[in-house]
């Protein structure tokens, strides 16, 4: 039996190692190393793929989240509404603009952002709310949507997580993850559903105002070279990155469909242990797991420590929560403003996930937390 690993990118690139490599060949007998033919390929092939009109590719989702924030023109102080339960990135970007991120608990069962809580801290100064789609499930989109459009708030979605993830409307309307709000954003990490082999990340949206913009400010505010029309950063994705991208996006469904078998053995291997609670799966969203996350109560330890013991490797994400770091304590959150999110930090525990998983690797893990409970 193979290694068990935390993420198989070894495997996932034995299966499209010629195509790379070629793709590789060209772009290195061409010289456009920057902003080339497989770069505006990715971009066309990505809006295809999440049926929306403009996608911006550039460095790394923590920069797509700050150019969209940047195209929204908010003011120092401003607020924006997010999740404490996720990668620091999300309220990263917020503050270094000058930003306030105000702080909003998550549900239980999805671990992602609450809509009932939202509507508690929206005040005047409120202009956009970051949902977090976190370990490949879709918030609540339809709730938020509408609050952002009763109160003219801007929403702008955190996909890193959940790219090829979908939310069902109650008026029958399915769409993907990163088309659900005014902008979408993600993360092309190495260990993402769909990912590269650097750093890389996207914008998009179906606004041609708001995505001219954005990829003016992309490019050093600038449509035209050495003429600059807004302040911008220098954040592009390299052809290198892109002809990965290209080669696993066609597969990038059946990734995620490997993905959810893998969980659905997960779930019958713990089915019945009532230590540990499995993944809550929305029916309104297609859960793409990212991460598959147990909440595992005061078991934690000793669920790490054994899987430790054995050599398998795991995740807690997130131990501490965004509004309790030392970071952003200078917002006056203190412990108990979040219970859920801290009561989580406290709990959950992610196992291996990954495209290659086989049945045999999920058993032994499971015989581990089993044995360790």
């Amino acid at each position: 039996m193979s290694e068990i690993r935390m993420v198989d990118l070894k495997g996932q690139f034995s299966e499209i190692r010629e195509e790379v490599l070629q793709s590789f060949d060209e772009i290195l007998g061409s010289t456009q190393f920057i902003n080339g033919p497989h770069v505006h390929k990715f971009a066309d092939g990505l809006s295809n793929y999440l049926d929306t009109k403009n996608v911006i590719p550039c460095a790394n989702g923590t920069d797509a989240l700050q150019i969209a924030l940047m195209a929204l023109d908010l003011k120092p102080g401003d607020e924006v509404i997010t999740t404490p339960f996720t990668f620091v990135s999300t309220a990263e970007m917020i503050a270094i603009l000058g930003l306030k991120p105000v702080f909003v608990d998550i549900k239980e069962d999805t671990f992602n952002i609450d809509p009932e809580k939202i509507k508690e801290k929206i005040s005047e100064r409120t202009k956009v709310i970051i949902p977090v789609h976190l370990f490949g499930q879709s918030a609540d989109m339809e709730a938020i949507n509408s609050i952002a459009e009763e109160n003219n708030i801007y929403v702008i979605e955190d996909n890193a997580q959940a790219i090829g993830s979908t939310f069902k409307f109650d008026n029958g309307t399915e769409k993907k993850t990163g088309n659900l709000g005014h902008i979408g954003t993600t993360s092309f990490f190495p260990s993402k559903n769909l990912g590269c082999y650097g750093d890389g990340g996207a914008i998009s949206t179906d606004s041609d105002e708001l995505a001219e913009k954005m990829k003016s400010i992309a490019n050093h505010g600038s449509h035209r070279r050495y003429y600059h029309d807004r302040i911008g950063v220098n954040s592009r994705l390299d052809s290198l990155q892109a002809a990965v991208l290209l080669a696993k996006l066609p597969k990038l469904d059946s990734y995620n469909q490997s993905r959810i078998e893998a969980a659905d053995r997960y779930d019958e291997l713990f089915a019945g242990v009532s230590e540990l609670t499995v993944p809550f799966r929305d029916p309104r969203t297609r859960h793409v797991f990212h991460q598959y996350t147990l909440k595992a109560g005061s078991h934690r330890e000793k669920i790490q420590n054994q899987l430790a013991e054995a050599g398998i490797p795991f995740g807690v994400y997130y131990p501490v929560p965004l509004h309790l770091q030392k970071a952003y304590s200078h917002y006056g959150y203190k412990s108990g403003d979040m219970p859920v999110s801290e009561a989580m930090s406290a709990e959950v525990l992610s196992l291996p996930m990954h495209t290659t998983l086989t049945a045999e690797q999920q058993q032994i893990i499971a015989d581990t937390v089993k044995k360790a409970l």
